[in-house]
């Protein structure tokens, strides 16, 4: 969800950290491994990004928020949608932060966020079988009743293992949030528990499983974080390099080889970085995919933007600057 005096430095900067046409709009891949641009003028505030394993090249998204319970399939080599998912057997959606696939092509959406005041008791989640057929139409369902073992709080970030089907989610602040893990397997007919495991030093904005499961990726407005998953007992490893701005959204590709990371906003830009680490793909290995997003050093992704350390310091403390003298006015 927009914060206005938050979005302001980003918004400035813009136009001196912008990401070249070649890593944004999909020109060097057909299946947006390389980037693309999303197209759909009805896609204002993509805040989840989720990479289709059934339909190859394939990228869902949604609003945070909309006019209905509606996920997009975003064609990666093109950026145009292929179909929009109305979703049944739901109720009217608050505040739709993120969305993740796991086994057997389920998808998940989290209605998670709450930051205007972080008082909702409770948050939803929806679980769907991601259609076969690419094309409009209404799918049904199921919502799930999440609660935090420590009370309500903002969170934008959902992630389910693609091993265990377990559904975690990040909660967002500022001075770092935690991961929170939900029941072994959620329950349409009661409260599913959410616990706060490890501690995130990230203010998140979203998260992604490499499609092996070893690695946790985390981002926000101004930088990123990656984990070895190390059985929920997570180990961070290094920094990632994110594009300034309202940054959103992130996702691996289904080889494990990028880490796609996009921003709200019309023809909203996804970004290919390195996959940390050197990739995750499943059951297979990929060579020289870490780069230097693999490090924690610069957290630089290649030559795509060379200058994201200086603006992110720059835009850091500008931001944070802000935020201190709006407090003590």
């Amino acid at each position: 969800m927009r914060r206005p005096f938050a979005l302001l430095v980003p918004a400035l900067l813009v136009g001196a950290f912008t990401v070249p046409a070649s890593a944004a709009d999909g020109s060097e891949g057909g299946d947006g491994s390389d980037g693309f641009t999303i197209r759909d003028p009805r896609i204002t505030e993509s805040s989840g990004l989720a990479a289709s394993r059934l339909h190859p090249g394939v990228y869902w998204t949604h609003n945070d928020q909309d006019n209905g319970p509606y996920l997009y399939a975003v064609d990666g080599g093109t950026g145009e949608t292929v179909a929009r998912i109305a979703l049944s057997g739901v109720g009217t959606p608050r505040d739709v932060e993120a969305i993740s696939i796991g086994p057997d092509n389920r998808i998940f959406v989290g209605d998670i966020g709450d930051n205007d005041g972080v008082t909702w008791p409770y948050v939803w989640i929806y679980e769907l079988p991601e259609p076969t057929e690419l094309k409009d139409q209404t799918v049904r369902a199921t919502q799930y009743v999440v609660k935090y073992e420590d009370g309500p709080r903002d969170a934008e970030s959902l992630v389910v293992h693609p091993k265990t089907g377990r559904v975690y989610i990040i909660d967002k602040q500022e001075d770092g949030g935690h991961l929170y893990e939900g029941p072994a397997k959620l329950s349409a007919s009661g409260t599913n528990l959410f616990r706060p495991t490890a501690a995130v030093d990230l203010w998140a904005t979203d998260a992604a499983f490499s499609p092996d499961g070893e690695r946790l990726a985390v981002r926000g407005y101004f930088g990123g974080i990656w984990y070895d998953w190390n059985d929920g007992r997570i180990e961070r490893k290094g920094r990632l390099s994110v594009p300034l701005g309202q940054g959103e959204s992130a996702t691996y590709t289904t080889d494990g080889k990028k880490l796609l990371l996009g921003s709200e906003g019309a023809e909203s830009p996804v970004r290919a970085e390195d996959a940390p680490g050197g990739g995750g793909g499943s059951g297979s290995s990929t060579s020289g995919g870490g780069g230097a997003a693999g490090s924690d050093g610069d957290g630089s992704g290649g030559d795509t933007l060379k200058v994201g350390a200086l603006g992110l310091l720059v835009a850091g403390a500008a931001l944070f600057g802000l935020r201190r003298l709006l407090r003590r006015g």
